[in-house]
């Protein structure tokens, strides 16, 4: 290297190949040659020198010397001669131009020997003979480049390119680890007009050409490659877990069941109920003096008696009026046979129809608070309408009816309490205990609004959990009584209530009905021994608050059956016993 440029070395060769090898830049300024603008402008190498044409004269007048000392950077022989004896020659430049010529006559001065001309200009070698045999691949070995590195070619600008017109294209990167020389080093392409490019002497584009793109890395492209596949499956997969999770798989959704197995069930069930009772209990539907009506009833003998309300029937005038639809959904005409407006009960009768089947009844009186019950009906004309509780209470006095204002449709039931729930539609339905037996008939339920009413009240506003039937003891009584004789008897003490009294019991009246006696002379009451004013407070022992609960007590028995009063006289607490007497129902 010299002053941090690079030095080339050449091996001799013939005068073609010679006059290609570039002439080393000079070290200093170079402002007199043609197109330089100092030291910034840039450094062009010399033209190789041609053979003397000039006689050899001229040439011993220094021309030899003068070019050699401008290629060389040496100001004159007098640098030399300061130097002194003692001083060792400059080193010779890194390209010697290599012509035969004579060497140039002796500058005055101690420093000039022959010697040292010799050593300035040494004698040319024979072009035509090269120092060995070509290198065919001319490797370079480790280090340095070596003496047989191929020489780059003599580039000749013609004219210099101002740097801000040159169009410089963006040079690709190399693929050797060399430092790249700045612009104004780069070697020109010899071609006129043309930009300045990079010379890399260890290129595989050959001499002189720009080297080629760099192709691009494998690595690269499967990068990329890996990320389209990654996006794409992605994609894919996203779309197939949504589907999956809106249709739970690829295939046809099959889920799981349980084989079909035993349908019966145990006959003390709520469905073994429901299903042995379901064909004997009917829907009723009414028509007549201008209001219609549904109601529920069960079949009572294969005669075709059916027993329900007096309040669903009541409206009826003849047998046209009544509709009967089996659970199996058959449906029949019915008749009125007889009804009863102080127990609110009826039957009706249906004809033709086969396979009819009655229901068992039960007895209310081996009825206890908690028993598990079930009611069938049709609440809100919802047919063969299921539903389960318990007895909640028993012998609830209880009066429904007195739509007329004279008391004649009231009625005074001493009723059980359910739970299960009871809406209007529900009334003359069955109560059934746990073995399909009917123990009431579904009657009244208390409102939301305090009052109490019956179960087809469309002013109801449905079941509080509150229900009350009519106990299958006294239905089956006044059903045989409505069956035979077309009428009921009620069963009577012969006495008129004071029911304007507001103390504890039930109160016997000073005056009867129409300035009557209050005590009926020859009847039960009469023969007891009791008194207009007497206040009755218990009945076998049960205890009454006011007159409708001892008429509820005693229509609880039939006529004919013998009673125990407790009753309150002039302070005094009296107990006088009697036979229940009979009256006619309405």
């Amino acid at each position: 290297m010299d002053n941090g440029k690079p030095n080339w070395w050449s091996r001799p060769s013939s005068t073609p190949e010679a006059a290609r090898i570039p002439s080393p830049p000079p070290t200093g300024d170079v402002t007199d040659r043609p197109g330089a603008g100092g030291a910034d402008d840039g450094d062009f190498p010399l033209p190789a020198p041609q053979p003397p044409t000039t006689p050899a004269g001229a040439e011993a007048e220094g021309a030899g010397v003068t070019d050699l000392t401008e290629a060389t950077g040496v100001s004159g022989a007098a640098e030399v001669a300061d130097a002194g004896p003692a001083a060792e020659p400059e080193a010779a430049p890194a390209v010697l131009l290599t012509k035969s010529e004579p060497p140039a006559p002796a500058v005055a001065g101690p420093a000039t020997t022959p010697a040292a001309s010799t050593e300035s200009a040494p004698a040319p070698q024979p072009a035509s003979e090269p120092l060995h045999a070509p290198d065919e691949y001319r490797t370079p070995p480790y280090g340095e480049p070596g003496p047989w590195a191929p020489a780059p070619p003599v580039q000749h600008p013609s004219a210099p390119v101002p740097p801000q017109q040159a169009h410089v294209p963006p040079v690709p990167p190399q693929a050797h680890s060399h430092p790249q020389p700045p612009l104004h080093q780069q070697p020109h392409s010899g071609a006129p007009g043309a930009p300045w490019l990079q010379y890399d002497p260890w290129g595989t584009g050959g001499s002189g050409l720009p080297p080629a793109p760099a192709k691009k890395s494998r690595r690269g492209l499967a990068i990329v490659g890996a990320l389209v596949f990654a996006l794409v499956t992605g994609v894919i997969g996203g779309g197939i877990g949504a589907y999956v999770e809106r249709n739970g798989g690829l295939t046809t959704v099959e889920l799981p069941q349980a084989d079909a197995g035993d349908t019966d069930r145990a006959p003390e069930s709520v469905a073994g109920i429901a299903a042995s009772a379901l064909p004997g209990v009917v829907t009723l539907h009414v028509k007549g003096g201008g209001s219609s009506g549904t109601g529920t009833g069960f079949v009572l003998d294969t005669k075709g008696h059916i027993l329900t309300n007096n309040h669903v029937v009541d409206s009826a005038r003849s047998s046209e009026d009544i509709s009967v639809t089996f659970s199996s959904g058959e449906t029949a005409r019915a008749k009125l046979v007889g009804k009863d407006t102080g127990y609110d009960l009826a039957v009706v009768q249906v004809t033709g129809v086969a396979g009819l089947k009655p229901l068992p009844l039960g007895n209310s009186d081996n009825v206890r608070v908690g028993d598990p019950v079930v009611a069938i009906g049709a609440p809100f004309d919802l047919s063969n309408t299921v539903t389960s509780g318990i007895i909640s209470a028993k012998e609830r006095p209880i009066t429904a009816g007195g739509e007329k204002g004279d008391g004649s449709d009231v009625s005074y039931v001493d009723a059980l309490q359910t739970d299960a729930p009871i809406n209007p539609g529900n009334s003359g339905g069955p109560l059934l205990d746990s073995k399909a037996r009917v123990i009431g008939i579904n009657s009244a339920i208390r409102a939301a609004g305090g009052g109490s009413g019956e179960g087809d009240s469309a002013s109801q506003p449905g079941s509080i959990g509150l229900g009350f039937a009519i106990p299958i003891n006294q239905g089956k009584r006044v059903a045989e009584e409505l069956i035979n004789t077309g009428k009921a008897t009620h069963p009577v003490i012969g006495v008129s209530l004071d029911m304007q009294f507001n103390g504890d019991g039930a109160r016997v009246g000073e005056k009867g009905k129409d300035g009557s006696a209050s005590v009926t002379p020859g009847g039960p009451a009469a023969k007891a021994g009791l008194l207009p004013g007497d206040v009755i407070t218990k009945v076998d022992g049960q205890r009454v608050h006011n007159g409708e609960e001892l008429i509820v007590k005693i229509r609880a028995h039939r006529p004919g059956d013998r009673l125990e009063l407790t009753l309150t006289r002039a302070g005094k607490e009296l107990t006088k016993t009697l036979t229940l007497g009979s009256s006619q129902g309405a």
